[in-house]
């Protein structure tokens, strides 16, 4: 029995934004998606975890995106991906 979850909300923040004042993470991410579970364990070793576009690996007990492909490329250079919390 696995207790990984079974969806994150994976959001794409540019890297310039450092202080964003009294903005949230989520309100400077320039898109978001729900990634479900895929059941598969991703080239990284993390399970993956995929929709809307979005396809990651990533590690549940840290939260951390270790891999992603948006719309099947990899992430634009000045974008991070993330986890929200």
């Amino acid at each position: 029995m696995t207790t990984e979850p079974q969806h994150f909300k994976i959001l794409l923040v540019p890297e310039h934004v450092e202080d964003r004042g009294d903005a949230s993470v989520e309100d400077s991410a320039v898109r978001s998606a729900v990634v479900e579970a895929t059941g598969e364990t991703g080239s990284s070793g993390y399970p993956r975890y995929a929709g809307d576009g979005i396809v990651a690996d990533i590690d549940p007990s840290t939260r951390t995106v270790e891999a992603v492909l948006v719309d099947g490329a990899e992430l634009d250079y000045g974008l991070n991906a993330t986890v929200a919390s």
